[in-house]
């Protein structure tokens, strides 16, 4: 049965997620993804995407030039045997759109304040990685131009 050893490497799996998106360390990004990942932001407006690759794309040429800062808080980890687990993450995210950006679409950032859904999963290779992610919002302060 997974123990603290493995409860803690999903924290540090999500705190990778955080860093490597606010820095644009789009390969750290990528590794803390299965390939089949799933994003899901359907619930904050937004859109379903599937495979790594495509989501990553998707983020990186939408935030790519942005400033940003994602924080989660909490995390309510749920094992489902040896080698899975859901995880419900409080969560607060701020976005600042570059100059070019803003401009052409009005669109100057956000803070949102929600929850990640995600489902981990232990890979081949002992790290424990997101497969499933579900973002939605509790409260969203846009700012627009």
């Amino acid at each position: 049965m997974p123990g603290f050893e493995d409860w803690q490497a999903i924290c540090e799996t999500k705190a990778r997620y955080c860093r490597c998106m606010d820095t644009k360390d789009w390969e750290g990004w990528v590794d803390v993804f299965t390939e089949d990942l799933v994003l899901d932001t359907t619930p904050a407006g937004g859109y379903r995407i599937e495979g790594c690759d495509e989501v990553v794309a998707m983020v990186r040429s939408s935030i790519g030039d942005a400033k940003t800062s994602h924080q989660v808080h909490n995390p309510e980890v749920v094992f489902d045997g040896d080698d899975a687990a859901d995880v419900i993450w409080a969560m607060q995210d701020r976005v600042e759109m570059s100059a070019e950006r803003a401009a052409a679409s009005g669109h100057l950032g956000h803070t949102g304040y929600g929850h990640y859904h995600e489902r981990y999963v232990r890979c081949p290779d002992g790290k424990w990685r997101i497969r499933e992610t579900r973002l939605s919002y509790l409260h969203f302060d846009a700012r627009r131009a």
